[in-house]
């Protein structure tokens, strides 16, 4: 009913979570990753850092070497399927932001409300994405759980346990050697992946411990030479890169990450990266981000295919989506869906870890 009151209709707020890439961004995605396989496979050859010997007699033959030395894995990537359905008759209703007294546009709304409500489920798919991420850079191993808490995909790369190992002394506890903990993680990277760790990654309370302790205080405040700094600059992608430091043969990029993803089973707000985990990398080391087409019979339904794009793929940005959309048979109900089969590949599973401060 109107009043003598007038009345002005600004824009909707819509408040939105986009999500953090940061450790999905670590995984590249060149154009020969995207596949229409049911499983996507990989050849390794390993090199080791042999040295020459030397020969006594210039006439003699050569010493042979093994060129054909070589691993072969396959990978079978996880399915992601999300959906929203529309009613015809809700059309009639006004959507966020628009004039109650204007008369609806029922082609308008319907796309409107079908570009909003797919980006949930895109979003769902960019953490989902994130989330193998995080399990792989913290354990080697991806599960993925329902909400009640039942594992319906389990992958494990098989990393090496020393990749992995607890702190010596729980951080915090008094009598701890942070430093030494880290040095001997990266040298455990230099000696397995061939590789020199370069970036440090701090779980919110090994952040903490960290820049408490008054050894690491007093090595990133030496005044005589440059062994680091601690200089807080966001980087974007949820991350904030801390500056650098000096342990051992490595010189260390520091991060803290606050992507956060709403756990399934408890419904709450999780970090990716454990508080007390502290990853250690060297970004050198090759990390893949494949994705495998959906395949379907027949292509979206011609009648409402103009509101939704054929493919999302992005090889810059890791990403393929495929979308669908469809009607019921009474043509009064749509439902617009969205999949994707991401799987991300340590590749160079030698070249990073992750150390548990609070065994």
């Amino acid at each position: 009913m109107s009043t003598t009151a007038t009345k002005r209709m600004i824009d909707a707020y819509v408040q939105t979570a986009p999500p953090t890439l940061f450790l999905s961004g670590m995984f590249e995605s060149p154009p020969q990753n995207f596949h229409n396989s049911e499983e996507v496979e990989i050849d390794i050859i390993r090199s080791e850092e042999d040295v020459s010997i030397v020969i006594t007699d210039i006439s003699a033959g050569y010493r042979m070497n093994s060129t054909d030395l070589y691993t072969n894995k396959a990978f079978k990537p996880p399915v992601h399927k999300e959906a929203i359905t529309l009613n015809a008759f809700s059309l009639l209703k006004r959507t966020a932001g628009n004039d109650p007294f204007a008369d609806v546009s029922f082609q308008q709304a319907l796309a409107a409300r079908i570009m909003t409500g797919m980006r949930a489920p895109e979003m769902k798919i960019h953490r989902a994405i994130e989330l193998q991420a995080s399990q792989i850079l913290q354990t080697g191993i991806i599960t993925l759980s329902d909400d009640t808490g039942t594992a319906l995909y389990t992958l494990d790369y098989k990393p090496k346990a020393t990749h992995f190992p607890d702190a010596a002394i729980s951080w915090g506890t008094g009598g701890e050697d942070k430093l030494g903990d880290l040095e001997s993680l990266c040298d455990v990277i230099r000696e397995d992946g061939l590789a020199e760790a370069d970036e440090i990654i701090f779980g919110a309370a090994a952040w903490r411990k960290f820049e408490a302790d008054t050894t690491v205080q007093a090595l990133l405040d030496n005044r005589r030479m440059t062994l680091g700094g601690v200089a807080p600059e966001r980087r974007g992608m949820g991350a904030k890169y801390m500056g650098t430091i000096e342990i051992g043969d490595c010189s260390l990029g520091m991060w803290i990450y606050s992507g956060r993803y709403t756990h399934p089973q408890t419904g709450v707000s999780t970090r990716y990266v454990d508080e007390d985990k502290v990853i250690v990398r060297a970004s050198a080391g090759r990390m893949d981000a494949t994705f495998g087409a959906v395949p379907r019979i027949v292509a979206p339904d011609p009648r409402v295919a103009q509101f939704i794009p054929s493919r999302v793929m992005n090889t810059r940005g890791g990403m393929d989506l495929w979308p669908n959309v469809w009607i019921d048979e009474r043509g009064e109900n749509l439902s617009a869906g969205v999949s994707s089969r991401p799987l991300l590949i340590p590749t160079a599973i030698d070249t990073y870890g992750c150390l548990n401060t609070n065994p």
